[in-house]
C-alpha cells in the first residue's frame, strides 16, 4: 500500500488519510518507518492470542467510528487480511464507496487460504472500484458479475514497493554493505535456499512434513537454509523442535522487510506457503516451490515460476533436487516472465481514481494491517 500512499499524497487534489489497525504491530511499524509513512489514525488492535472473531469486531467498530468522526469519500484497502474486510464492511455500514487493492483473486476453496479467501471474496462483494493485478484477476471479477468499467488491471503494488527496495540497495552501497554484515555467517559457497512459512491451513501435520522435508534437504553440502521462523506458537513449535540443531539450517527471527528483500535477491531458491512472495520472487528472478496444494495466483503457476508442492516431505525434496541439480530447469524457472506488473500499479490506481471520482475532495487509504 506504500507506493499507493505516495502517490495520493503526490496527485496534490487529494486529501489522503492513513490508518492502521496494527492487526500485525511487530510486522507493521518496520514497514511504516521504511517507507517513511507516518499513520494519521492508529486502533492499536494487536492482542495477545486474539481470535478472528475478536479481530474482526475490533475492526469493525474502530473503523465506524473513524468514519463518523473524520468520513471520506473513498476508503481504499488492499489485499485479504481481516482489517481489509473488516473496514470495508464498516464503510459498508456508513454508505462510503471503497477501492479494492489487488482485487479478484481467487483459488473458490474458502478455507484454502483461510480466512484470506473468504476475506478478499466478501471484500469484493462490497467494493465499488476493483484494481486487479492480472487479467486473469479480472476474468474472475467478471465472472462474479462486477461491472466491467469499476474494473482496472494495475499489476501489483507490491511489485512497485520491492522495485523501490532494489533501487536502494544499487544505488546506496553502504545500505548493501551493512546488510550483507547482517548475514555474514551465509557461506558464499553455498547455495541459499530461503524458507518461509506461517499459513494456517498447515499447522499440525503439514508443519511437521515441511520440518522433515528440510531437514532432509539440509543434508545437502551445497545448499545452506535460512528460516525467519514466524512467531505463532504453532509454527514455532515444530520448527524449533525438529530444525534447531540441524547443520546448514539458520532458523532467525522474522526479518524486517528491507533484509529480507535482501535475503530474497541474495538466494538461489525460495520455498514458501506465503501469498505475496510468489510475486516478488519473480521479479528478482527467483524460482519458488510453494508449499500449498491451491494458490489464488495461478498466473504464477502458468507462467512457471512458481510450482505447486504441497507440503509431502518427499515432494518438497525432489522438486527443491530437480532446481538444484538441474542447470536448465533452473533457469527455465528463474528467466520466466513476471506476471504480476512493471512496478507502476499505484499510478495506473491514480489515473483510474482521477478519472473515476472527478470532484471529491477527500479520500482515505487504509493499510490492510
Amino acid at each position: 500500500m506504500a507506493p499507493v500512499i505516495h502517490e495520493l499524497r503526490n496527485a496534490g487534489s487529494v486529501e489522503t488519510r492513513v490508518c492502521v489497525t496494527a492487526q500485525h504491530r511487530h510486522m507493521l511499524d518496520q514497514v511504516l518507518s521504511l517507507f517513511a509513512i507516518q499513520p494519521d489514525f492508529d486502533l492499536d488492535l494487536m492482542k495477545p492470542d486474539q481470535n478472528l472473531a475478536d479481530l474482526t469486531a475490533g475492526v469493525l467498530c474502530g473503523m465506524r467510528d473513524l468514519y463518523r468522526r473524520w468520513r471520506p469519500d473513498l476508503v481504499l484497502v488492499q489485499g485479504d487480511t481481516t482489517t481489509t474486510f473488516a473496514a470495508s464492511l464498516a464503510a459498508f455500514y456508513e454508505n462510503i464507496p471503497v477501492g479494492h487493492v489487488e482485487a479478484g483473486l481467487r483459488t473458490r476453496n474458502k478455507y484454502a487460504p483461510w480466512p484470506e479467501e473468504i476475506n478478499r471474496t466478501l471484500t469484493g462483494i462490497l467494493c465499488q472500484y476493483h484494481f486487479a493485478p492480472t487479467e486473469s484477476a479480472r476474468r474472475n471479477l467478471l465472472a462474479e458479475g462486477v461491472e466491467p468499467k469499476s474494473i482496472a488491471v494495475t499489476g501489483n503494488t507490491v511489485i512497485d514497493a520491492l522495485r523501490q527496495i532494489v533501487f536502494r540497495f544499487q544505488s546506496d552501497a553502504q545500505l548493501t554493505a551493512s546488510l550483507q554484515q547482517r548475514f555474514a555467517y551465509l557461506d558464499p559457497g553455498r547455495r541459499l535456499v530461503l524458507v518461509t512459512g506461517h499459513r494456517r491451513e498447515n499447522f499440525g501435520v503439514g508443519f511437521e512434513r515441511i520440518c522433515q522435508a528440510l531437514r532432509n534437504l539440509a543434508e545437502r553440502n551445497d545448499v545452506e537454509i535460512v528460516y525467519p521462523v514466524h512467531l505463532n506458537p504453532n509454527v514455532q513449535e515444530p520448527v524449533n523442535r525438529v530444525l534447531s540443531s540441524v547443520k546448514n539450517i539458520h532458523l532467525i527471527e522474522p526479518q524486517e522487510y528491507l533484509p529480507f528483500a535482501f535475503l530474497m535477491q541474495r538466494a538461489y531458491l525460495i520455498i514458501t506457503d506465503s501469498g505475496g512472495i510468489q510475486e516478488e520472487a519473480p521479479f528478482l528472478g527467483k524460482p519458488v516451490l510453494l508449499m500449498r496444494d491451491t494458490t489464488e495466483r495461478p498466473e504464477a503457476v502458468e507462467a512457471g515460476t512458481v510450482k505447486l508442492v504441497g507440503t509431502e516431505a518427499e515432494r518438497i525434496v525432489g522438486e527443491a533436487n530437480v532446481l538444484l541439480d538441474n542447470r536448465d530447469s533452473y533457469l527455465e524457472t528463474a528467466k520466466a516472465i513476471n506476471p504480476y506488473g512493471d512496478g507502476f500499479a499505484a499510478k495506473k490506481i491514480i489515473e483510474f481514481l482521477k478519472l473515476n471520482c472527478a470532484g471529491k475532495a477527500r479520500g482515505a487509504a487504509i493499510a490492510g494491517a
